[in-house]
């Protein structure tokens, strides 16, 4: 490819960062503020899981992330249900990443990682996580909030409002 300069076409570099968000955390939030920072366009996009009833909606979800993330002009909020390598193609999005915490994480992400290499030809980058937010999931600040605990560390200040008031409302 010919650069720009050149009368070529630059090509866009585009990501997919793919999550229940339920709620979201500081550890995502680093990964998506790296990700901006690695890629042209990063599309988060919130799982929707027909099976599960989550503390906060799925628009709530997709809401909270657009606040958190909106410092950052090249990230965009979307929803999805189904196979996240279909909705790679139809946004024509060649690569997911993934934040990996611990060894636990890569075994399980490694399987999905050669599926969708496998199913689509979507390859997927593995983003070790902050030290900081290793420990860091959604199911244990909905514990630790549902129990009255200080989770004022862990999310953002507008997900801290928002989850307050519904382990509050419980």
């Amino acid at each position: 490819m010919k650069p720009p300069s050149e009368g070529g076409t630059a090509t866009v570099r585009r990501a997919l960062c793919p999550g229940s968000f339920d709620p979201v955390t500081n550890g995502h939030i680093d990964i998506i503020s790296r990700t901006a920072h690695l890629y042209d366009e990063v599309v988060v996009a919130v799982f929707v899981n027909q099976s599960k009833s989550g503390l906060f909606g799925v628009d709530e979800r997709r809401d909270m992330l657009a606040e958190v993330t909106a410092e950052y002009p090249n990230v965009t909020i979307d929803t999805f249900e189904g196979l996240v390598v279909d909705y790679c193609k139809v946004h024509d999005i060649p690569v997911i990443v993934k934040g990996l915490r611990a060894v636990s994480d890569f075994d399980y992400e490694l399987q999905m990682a050669q599926m969708n290499r496998g199913l689509a030809g979507v390859d997927t980058l593995f983003m070790p996580t902050n030290p900081e937010y290793s420990f860091l999931a959604s199911s244990l600040v909905k514990e630790i909030a549902k129990w009255g605990g200080d989770v004022s560390s862990l999310v953002p200040p507008n997900v801290l409002k928002r989850l307050k008031e519904r382990t509050q409302a419980s």
